[in-house]
């Protein structure tokens, strides 16, 4: 018994004239590229970990920072020390707050590697590395205004320089202040990594 076999034949059919085949096209978008922004991220981790190096010296130097003078009577003693002066006091509870919150920040720059399109976290260090700025600035300027008046003093205020005497404390309050304000730099680094990469293309 023979198969039958079923033939179907289609008819081309020929666009008319003047008339363009309808053609449907489909535009891949290209994967978005976080390239840049995951380099971004990877150098404010390591900036954060040099800011804590710097704010921790800052404090951990004036902190420690203390000097007897070899000359003393059994009355007077001479002496000079951070908790003398408030501005010095002011600097050493900025800069441990600074170096804390450093601290507390390291996870949410991590999320910003693993994540580096997540716009909270970003969001969220930006604004807190803005506060921090103004107050290591604050801290690093109040310092230095007093470690200028230990060097050179002030006449017309009769303040005498002290740091004939007192050499070893300047040297350490001076490296101190330094520090401070090389934290503060990075943190205006920090500000401006933040703004680039929430800036949209």
């Amino acid at each position: 018994m023979e198969r039958e076999s079923t033939t179907i034949t289609i008819k081309e059919t020929k666009p008319d004239k003047g008339k363009a085949p309808l053609t449907a096209t489909t535009k891949v978008a290209d994967p978005p590229r976080a390239g840049w922004r995951k380099g971004l991220a990877i150098f404010d981790f390591i900036l954060r970990l040099c800011a804590i190096g710097a704010a921790l010296a800052a404090a951990a130097v004036m902190g420690t920072t203390d000097q007897t003078l070899p000359f003393f009577t059994q009355f007077f003693q001479f002496q000079a020390s951070y908790d003398d002066l408030p501005a010095f006091q002011f600097f050493v509870v900025a800069n441990a707050i600074v170096s804390g919150y450093l601290v507390l920040s390291l996870p949410f720059s991590i999320v910003t590697i693993v994540r580096p399109h997540a716009v909270g976290p970003r969001l969220l260090l930006l604004v807190f590395d803005t506060v921090m700025v103004a107050l290591t600035t604050a801290a690093a300027s109040a310092a230095a205004a007093i470690v200028y008046l230990a060097h050179n003093g002030n006449p017309s205020a009769n303040w005498v320089a002290i740091c004939q005497q007192f050499g070893d404390f300047c040297q350490q309050v001076s490296g101190a202040v330094v520090a401070a304000f090389i934290a503060a730099f990075i943190f205006i680094l920090l500000v401006v990594l933040s703004a680039m990469a929430l800036r949209r293309h």
